[in-house]
């Protein structure tokens, strides 16, 4: 089920009113309840998959629990391997065996010698990288003795599968999530209207911004080598618009949801296209993987507290392992080594740890080489992106070699309406730049301004939601 369906336009209203005015005196009851109403939600989109995340739910509430009961330090991290090797095991099946098989035949061929393989016709799950991540993050945890293991099921598997973020994010700790599922809930307005601001804003990004960037993206990605330079490097500005505007919408509607209902998630993005370097985008894009990655890889590796050539090591790592996350694909594979290569530089000379505040955070406008280190880094992203959006790496190096010519310097072979999208970016970026210290770009601006400018931007906002949205699109990370 998609969060801009109709479907969930019935959904998501009867969910609503049955968990605060039916089961909202028993604790158990209403975590069934959200158990029930997050399979429904997973289960719209393919039942058969229902049995994978109920039996990935079941396998690691009991490993957490043996592994809290078992005080032998072999016989615990035997356990924790076992859940590593399960979890790892079927997301590994569903999503890289196809991408290892034939990756392993192309290298036999490189070397002159055919291997016939055979490919599966695997279906993937719908964000089972997501849940896995979340369930491997419970595990270890409790390995490392800070979580307590879940009360009972029903907590754990409302954990696993909570609707708002169970397909795309964000990747919740169990020691964050968890706990609010085992203690009483209350409604409070002021957080739903709060939540339904920033569903709002996550909407205006996902269906204005983002799926109208798709379509322009798509045309000119599938047939690019019939434009111009500049139209390409357009199309490579769409793809970053549309997969910010796509992604943190989603993150947005999620987190909204979840105030809805009384949880809090973590912030999954900081408005990374205002960061200064590519170390503070990093800080900033998909926080919920990036400190995953951080605290359950690069650190168990040494992290900073190594010599340097094991740090650059350690570095490697993360980005390769972030970009193969992404998908089955050597583009992705890539993209995670260009970033890689855009980080050493910032590694080498002490500088990753900049830039830790607000952009410009005591002026409206940000100082000359705070705006240099803005759009050089905004446009290192743009060319890795590319990478990421290509279906090959020899379509993506075309793709660029394509834009660096004399028609570079031509008029954008684009239409009315694109420039109209361009509008709407600028909107969007605008209301991001003047919220940029808050959760997200509208959240206070009830304070800041008379509420008939207030309504007067909501209602603005909902009319480019009806008039202006793009055809839909299903959110790019659905496929990760």
């Amino acid at each position: 089920m998609n969060f801009t369906s109709f479907d969930f336009a019935i959904f998501l209203p009867i969910v609503f009113l049955l968990y605060w005015f039916v089961f909202n005196r028993n604790l158990h009851a209403q975590n069934s309840f959200v158990v029930i109403a997050s399979y429904v939600f997973y289960g719209w989109w393919d039942i058969r998959f229902l049995a994978l995340i109920f039996i990935s739910s079941l396998i690691d509430y009991y490993i957490g629990k043996k592994i809290f009961r078992t005080k032998n330090r072999r016989g615990r991290k035997s356990l924790l391997v076992l859940s590593l090797l399960i979890n790892l095991g079927i997301l590994g099946f569903f999503k890289y065996y196809n991408f290892f098989v034939s990756s392993f035949a192309d290298a036999f061929l490189f070397f002159g010698m055919e291997f016939k393989v055979s490919s599966l016709n695997i279906v993937l799950p719908v964000g089972i990288s997501f849940y896995t991540f979340q369930t491997l993050s419970y595990s270890i945890d409790v390995y490392r003795g800070n979580l307590k293991p879940a009360n009972n099921l029903t907590s754990f598997l409302a954990f696993v599968s909570f609707f708002p973020q169970l397909v795309a994010g964000p990747i919740e700790r169990a020691v964050n999530l968890l706990p609010q599922f085992e203690k009483p809930r209350i409604f409070r307005y002021e957080n739903a209207v709060d939540g339904c601001r920033q569903i709002l804003w996550g909407l205006f990004k996902k269906v204005v911004v983002a799926d109208n960037c798709a379509e322009i993206a798509n045309l000119i990605f599938s047939d690019y080598t019939n434009f111009n330079g500049i139209t390409l490097f357009a199309g490579g500005l769409f793809f970053t618009f549309q997969i910010y505007g796509d992604f943190s919408g989603y993150s947005d509607i999620a987190i909204g949801l979840s105030r809805l209902f009384g949880f809090d998630l973590m912030k999954n993005f900081n408005y990374p296209y205002f960061s200064r370097d590519i170390g503070e985008f990093w800080r900033r894009w998909h926080i919920s993987l990036s400190s995953w990655f951080r605290d359950y890889v690069y650190i168990p590796l040494g992290g900073s507290r190594v010599s340097k050539l094991r740090q650059l090591y350690n570095t490697f790592v993360i980005f390769i392992v972030s970009g193969l996350w992404h998908g089955a694909n050597w583009t992705f594979v890539l993209w995670g080594l260009i970033n890689a290569f855009f980080f050493i530089p910032l590694l080498l000379l002490g500088r990753n740890r900049n830039n830790l505040d607000v952009i410009a955070q005591n002026s409206s406008l940000p100082k000359l080489r705070e705006f240099v280190g803005m759009v050089f880094t905004f446009l290192i992203t743009v060319f890795a992106w590319i990478f990421f959006r290509s279906n090959s790496i020899h379509e993506a190096i075309e793709y660029i070699k394509n834009i660096f010519n004399s028609s570079f310097f031509e008029m954008p072979q684009l239409t009315t309406k694109e420039f109209i999208v361009f509008v709407f970016v600028f909107f969007l970026f605008l209301v991001e730049w003047m919220g940029r210290r808050k959760n997200y770009g509208i959240e206070e601006i009830h304070l800041q301004f008379p509420k008939v400018i207030t309504w007067s931007l909501y209602l603005l906002i909902m009319l480019c939601i009806a008039i202006y949205a793009g055809t839909p699109q299903e959110f790019i990370y659905f496929q990760f």
